[in-house]
């Protein structure tokens, strides 16, 4: 069904399509004759007119002719040099080029009822310059608008931290959103980015908040588990240490030595315990 769906959607825009740029067949007899008059008066007043009718696009412009207030038959003219007739013919311009605007920063309540505001940027181009005159007033201000709203509508399902997360992917659905909304003004959605996600004050504050007692946290698990490697170190240490008296007398010797290095005015001089228990033994 979805398939059958959009080959529908695509056969009754290319209809449209073929209809609006085979429009100046149907002017009628009435028509026919202004164009037989205008031709005649071009041809009267040459070499004048000439200058009149000859009409140049430039390489990144399209020019959409209406005549008698029927677009003419082929579509769009250019790049280059086109011929109009005087009275009856008028044209407008198209510029093909990528246009970038910025979507002004939205305020959107997210999912998890938390208030955040947004901005953006999106790149477009016209892809049928016939379609973006004939089917919209104005495409530009059209897409600017639909830009907002999609960006709006598409974080409003999100949570905070799924907008935070995963912004690329919700500019590609935006992206893909936008280009489907505006394909018959003949616009191209080429990119949409997501700039900036500002959250309120005190959002922020409660944020560093728990970040920072995250922080502590893990320095404290880091303390506890250095404080335990340190000990079980203590332990062997003593251990070594029991085992032969005489690696009790050369630490009593290196920590002198540490003592000395630094130029402290007092020293502590180790006494043997065997010294002392032979003098309570006197």
């Amino acid at each position: 069904m979805n398939s059958e769906g959009v080959s529908m959607t695509e056969s009754k825009r290319r209809e449209r399509q073929s209809a609006l740029e085979d429009a100046d067949s149907g002017i009628g007899l009435c028509g026919w004759l202004l164009v037989g008059f205008s031709l005649l008066l071009m041809l009267v007043t040459l070499p004048i007119s000439i200058w009149m009718c000859i009409k140049i696009v430039k390489e990144y412009e399209r020019a959409i002719i209406f005549r008698l207030g029927r677009i003419l038959k082929g579509g769009a003219k250019g790049p280059g040099l086109f011929f109009i007739l005087p009275c009856t013919d008028n044209f407008i311009n198209v510029d093909m080029r990528t246009i970038t605007f910025d979507i002004p920063p939205q305020e959107v309540l997210t999912k998890d009822s938390v208030t955040v505001c947004v901005d953006g940027v999106v790149y477009y181009r016209v892809q049928n310059a016939t379609l973006a005159v004939a089917n919209i007033t104005n495409a530009d201000a059209a897409t600017r608008l639909l830009a907002q709203t999609t960006l709006r509508n598409a974080l409003g399902t999100k949570n905070l931290a799924e907008i935070l997360s995963d912004r690329e992917e919700i500019a590609h659905n935006m992206q893909a959103t936008l280009d489907e909304a505006t394909h018959d003004w003949g616009i191209k959605v080429e990119r949409v980015e997501i700039k900036d996600v500002k959250l309120p004050l005190q959002l922020q504050r409660a944020m560093a908040a728990e970040a920072e007692a995250s922080r502590e946290a893990r320095a404290k698990v880091i303390a506890a588990e250095g404080e335990m490697n340190a000990s079980r170190a203590l332990k062997e240490a003593s251990l070594v240490i029991s085992e032969s008296p005489s690696a009790l007398q050369l630490r009593y010797l290196q920590t002198l030595n540490t003592i000395a290095a630094e130029k402290n005015s007092t020293i502590i001089f180790p006494l043997p315990m065997d010294i002392l228990h032979s003098l309570k033994r006197h």
